[in-house]
């Protein structure tokens, strides 16, 4: 059975974060695709139709989302022909019911952000320069990553997104990257699923790339995929 990895960047970011990753899987054999950047964002519901829209019905796909975009994993995987999940760094939905866009630290913090529309800053813009350090490899990377932010609404961030019942029964693995998802990786454990944990920042795909190619095929292989 052919597999189609699927590189699923934050709604808030966009396909550059997975170039350099998706670069080293394709030349390790691995057919992948990164959907396209997104236009104007309101509501989940715009990411969720962007993606679809991108990924043919007629194929089977292993999803790999980053951050945010674990939340739409659900979603995807009701209406797609999903075969495997591997979260990196990213949100993990709960078994059934809804689930959060954000949590409600992360959403007073960006209530002190929003303009007067409502309408939030890019994603770098959210923290003090300190904290973006060692985020980026270069300037130049930087700016290809910036280019692609999309301002959210601070609407998006206090919604919640139903989860389908069931999804959890895909095979799935969990890729950490330090511990600031840490909750989330625990959460993969409890499910028993195959665990991986690299050192470094939440956007380590960008400077560690070859890392992250290689950790992903290392869970890719406990799930028993083949390229």
């Amino acid at each position: 059975m052919a597999l189609t990895l699927v590189l699923l960047p934050s709604p808030l970011l966009g396909p550059a974060v997975w170039s350099a990753v998706g670069g080293r899987l394709i030349a390790n054999g691995w057919d992948v695709v990164s959907p396209p950047p997104f236009g104007r964002i309101d509501s989940p519901l715009d990411v969720l139709t962007t993606w679809l829209r991108a990924l043919p019905p007629d194929r089977t796909y292993v999803l790999v989302p980053h951050s945010n975009a674990g939340l739409f994993i659900p979603a995807l995987t009701e209406r797609l022909r999903v075969s495997a999940t591997v979260f990196v760094d990213a949100a993990l939905p709960p078994a059934t019911g809804f689930v959060p866009l954000a949590p409600p630290k992360l959403v007073r913090h960006l209530e002190h952000l929003a303009d007067s529309t409502g309408l939030l800053p890019a994603w770098t813009d959210w923290w003090d320069e300190s904290e973006l350090t060692g985020l980026f490899p270069s300037v130049a990377v930087r700016s290809l990553v910036e280019a692609e932010q999309q301002r959210l609404p601070l609407s998006y961030f206090t919604g919640r997104m139903p989860v389908a019942d069931g999804w959890d029964q895909v095979p799935s693995a969990y890729l950490a990257i330090g511990d600031t998802y840490a909750a989330e990786r625990d959460g993969a454990t409890e499910r028993d699923w195959p665990v991986t944990t690299l050192p470094g920042g939440h956007l380590h795909m960008l400077t560690a790339p070859d890392d992250v190619a290689s950790a992903l095929e290392g869970l890719l292989s406990r799930l028993g995929l083949p390229r």
